[in-house]
């Protein structure tokens, strides 16, 4: 079975002609322009779809569907989501990794367990780990190479560098 990987989601009608806006998850836009089939989760299950066309709208991003040529025929779809397949995964840098590919990560503080990652926080400068000790508390780790050593995703281990002082990153 393919692994598939949510990238957006549908937002409205666009025009009269079946074309719809999505609200992008990507942080790489440009990969929409690239599609030749998307998966959209209709009642529960995804189904695949072959995109006609992609235009960008000032700041919107409009997809057109084969044989989905009015608002009455998409209208339904308005509030899915939309998926690719592993094949059509954006390929990332080095020391970049997917936030799906982050989640639930045992984080070790040098060779020390030291928590699990519960979330990746996006904010303007860069990201955040949000990390729960054993103990249920909370820390917000920036996630910058000044404090992560590496991550092993085969594994799902985040090594923090040795040394830090956790304490000042406490979420309370």
């Amino acid at each position: 079975m393919d692994d598939f990987f949510l990238i957006a989601q549908i937002k409205s009608t666009f025009g009269d002609d079946g074309s719809f806006s999505v609200s992008s998850f990507s942080d790489f836009p440009e990969r929409f322009f690239r599609l030749k089939k998307i998966f959209i989760e209709v009642f529960g299950e995804k189904k695949e779809f072959v995109v006609e066309k992609v235009v960008q709208e000032k700041n919107k991003i409009v997809l057109k569907l084969k044989n989905f040529d009015s608002i009455e025929d998409i209208d339904f779809l308005i509030g899915c989501n939309v998926f690719v397949d592993g094949k059509n995964v954006v390929k990332l840098s080095d020391d970049t990794y997917f936030v799906h590919d982050l989640m639930g990560s045992k984080v070790f503080c040098g060779s020390v367990f030291f928590g699990e990652l519960k979330e990746v926080i996006s904010l303007p400068a860069n990201d955040v780990y949000l990390i729960y000790d054993d103990a249920g508390k909370e820390y917000l780790i920036p996630a910058v190479k000044d404090f992560i050593e590496s991550f092993d995703s085969a594994a799902k281990c985040l090594y923090l560098k040795p040394g830090m002082d956790l304490e000042f990153y406490d979420a309370d």
